[in-house]
């Protein structure tokens, strides 16, 4: 399946990070969602019912980003996606987790990750 729906740049404070002083004060946080779904039904009936509402989704990413605290990127972007494959009917999720105030001791725009997680056969 190709059908995404793509939520990109959501940009939150949260307090994530290895070092002491990144879990003592907030910093920003960019978030990119996509989702793997069928939109057909909700694109032929034009109803919200029959596909994910974008809202849900970036609250789910809020409340994960600003309502806890991870040591690493790659387990902030797992909980999401972990929240989103729980919450919502669909196939697959990609998320990707910036970091734009990250100090590696050099010029750098972000560090970052980027997962895919499917939904298991198990769980519908």
């Amino acid at each position: 399946m190709t059908d995404r729906i793509v939520l990109r740049n959501m940009q939150f404070q949260g307090r994530h990070g290895v070092y002491d002083f990144e879990q003592a004060a907030d910093q920003p946080f960019e978030v990119d969602v996509e989702l793997v779904t069928n939109l057909q039904p909700a694109g032929v009936d034009d109803d919200l019912a029959r596909t994910v509402d974008y809202a849900s989704v970036y609250a789910i990413c809020r409340q994960v980003v600003e309502s806890t605290s991870h040591r690493l990127l790659e387990a902030l972007a797992e909980a999401i996606a972990h929240e989103i494959l729980a919450a919502h009917d669909v196939d697959e999720v990609g998320i990707r987790v910036r970091k734009p105030a990250v100090d590696l001791g050099g010029p750098l725009d972000w560090a970052g990750v980027e997962i895919w997680r499917r939904r298991s056969v198990t769980s519908r």
